[in-house]
């Protein structure tokens, strides 16, 4: 089967009745949890995106706490897991500010580390690479904005 493409699926929307659409919606989110998730996010998260985030980061600091010390490898696993939960959740938000934001941390939670990351050259290239990908967003935020997250970037390069 061929999935049809984004604008031949909002035409069909467009056709359909309200109650039709709700069981669609439902239908959706019975097959994949990252379908429940965007929809929780969309229904009851996208109003207030700073409780959003502060959540996001309450549940890092979790994740973070859990890492497993005693050995780089599991250290290395742990923290690339992570990673992908923070770039899920920054998708389901489409804000690059978001994204940043939770970024900044991350690699701010990665430094603090202990045993430090510096003593491995794959979660010190991690986070350069995470670095990296933050400067290139900022770049495409507002002046504003530019600005703030420099300034917090200068300090986690410190």
């Amino acid at each position: 089967m061929k999935a049809a493409t984004v604008i031949q699926l909002k035409k069909e929307l467009e056709t359909l009745d309200e109650e039709h659409l709700r069981q669609l919606c439902l239908r959706l989110a019975r097959f994949k949890i990252e379908n429940k998730e965007l929809l929780t996010y969309l229904l009851f998260e996208s109003e207030d995106e700073t409780f959003y985030i502060a959540g996001i980061k309450e549940h890092t600091n979790q994740l973070f706490e859990e890492i497993n010390t005693k050995s780089y490898f599991y250290i290395k696993k742990s923290v690339r897991k992570i990673l992908r939960l923070l770039k899920k959740y920054a998708r389901y938000s489409n804000s690059k500010e978001t994204e940043v934001e939770l970024l900044i941390y991350y690699c701010i939670k990665l430094k603090k580390l202990n045993p430090s990351i510096n003593n491995n050259i794959t979660l010190t290239n991690i986070f350069l690479k995470q670095i990296e990908n933050i400067e290139k967003k900022i770049i495409k935020l507002h002046e504003d904005l530019q600005f703030d997250f420099r300034e917090k970037l200068e300090q986690l390069n410190e």
